[in-house]
């Protein structure tokens, strides 16, 4: 295997040439090599639509040189996509904060933004994966917002309705065996009699509730951290970034 030199402030660190992660990621993979669970995909996408969204308001601004954030946008657009998925080996125990997991996907958009314009992996020009894609941002707030948006990207995309869909065929069958009488049991022995219909009917009613729990706790994870930065206060973006980001998130969502 090949291998190219990444440099951070603890020094010059061997990444291998056909990945686009850098120093952090590589030192992570090295010092967190505990079990085989890896950091979701869907969060690895989350975190990419939150630099992508990011890179967009920055551009809007003025703030970033527009061929650099076109870049980081497409970059990260292949992440969205799924297509760089295997630059993504860190496992879910490490840090508490996640700080190596948003520099994976720092490092991750970086070079192939690199690469795109034409620069050397690993140079961190002309764009580099702090100033650039991780701009007005910090861990404490990236993810956060992505571990918000993952849950609720999951729970209405997949979640609630699979259950709508288990729940509308357990109120079907509640008709369908609205005659079928069985005993009733409780307390290990036979109680009364209960038609089968009336039993599903439970089942459906039960799952009906735990569904409507479901989309009133959804409501506070709407909520998102974004633009609170290192302690939440906002400090080292512009004013108003927080919501310029949260409303580019709602389109890319």
């Amino acid at each position: 295997m090949k291998f190219r030199k990444e440099f951070d402030s603890l020094g010059m660190v061997l990444v291998p040439v056909d990945k686009y992660w850098g120093a952090s990621t590589q030192r992570s993979n090295k010092h967190f090599d505990i079990g085989d669970f890896l950091v979701r995909p869907i969060v690895i996408k989350s975190i990419a639509m939150i630099k992508k969204a990011a890179a967009i308001v920055h551009t809007k601004s003025g703030d970033m040189e527009k061929k650099i954030s076109t870049a980081i946008i497409k970059a990260a657009n292949e992440v969205i996509s799924g297509k760089l998925n295997d630059q993504f080996p860190l496992k879910v125990w490490q840090t508490g904060s996640g700080t190596q997991t948003n520099m994976n996907v720092n490092e991750v958009i970086a070079n192939r933004a690199i690469e795109i314009l034409g620069g050397k992996l690993g140079s961190k020009k002309p764009v580099h994966p702090n100033d650039h894609v991780n701009k007005s941002q910090s861990t404490n707030d990236v993810f956060p917002t992505a571990m918000h948006m993952a849950i609720a990207i999951r729970a209405k995309g997949k979640l609630i309705p699979f259950l709508k869909l288990l729940n509308s065929e357990l109120g079907k069958k509640a008709k369908q065996f609205s005659k079928i009488i069985k005993i009733g049991r409780t307390h290990l022995q036979d109680a009364t009699p209960i038609t089968l219909g009336q039993e599903f009917s439970g089942y459906h009613s039960q799952l009906s509730k735990c569904i409507k729990r479901i989309e009133f706790a959804l409501e506070e994870i709407y909520f998102l951290a974004q633009g609170g930065t290192a302690v939440g206060t906002g400090l080292n973006t512009k004013k108003g970034f927080d919501k310029k980001i949260v409303n580019e998130l709602k389109k890319i969502t």
